[in-house]
């Protein structure tokens, strides 16, 4: 009972791995949107600045956009660490399960046990 954390709050873990779903398919169609529509107003304006501009812009924001697909490789790097620094903490999969795989028939069993716990504490 000490160490279900995890457990105990996968719902959320779930929630915010949503969240990181959404924003790994919406980012790309916003990077390529706003890059279309930049390059197609400095080729009509017809100016070399505007080009580099631009350019400039897309360059930082696929950068950006490289970092939020980094995310779920850091947060998988920093939980295995903390957990191979501490042996205590058995119930650490269960919050890299659902942050990372919200969709996953695995994060589903961690949801539906954290209800059980939320019905014992009522």
């Amino acid at each position: 009972m000490e160490n279900d954390f995890c457990l105990r709050t996968s719902p959320i873990w779930r929630f915010v791995g949503y969240g990181l779903f959404v924003l790994k398919i919406i980012i790309p169609l916003v990077i390529i949107v706003l890059g279309i529509i930049d390059f197609s107003k400095a080729v009509l304006s017809g100016e070399d600045k505007a080009v580099k501009a631009s350019s400039s812009s897309l360059f930082k924001r696929l950068i950006v956009g490289i970092c939020i697909f980094f995310i779920p490789t850091i947060v998988s790097l920093i939980l295995s660490m903390i957990e191979n620094a501490n042996d205590a903490l058995d119930s650490i999969k269960e919050c890299e399960t659902c942050l990372l795989e919200p969709l996953s028939e695995e994060c589903d069993g961690y949801t539906e046990d954290a209800k059980s716990y939320i019905e014992i504490e009522d």
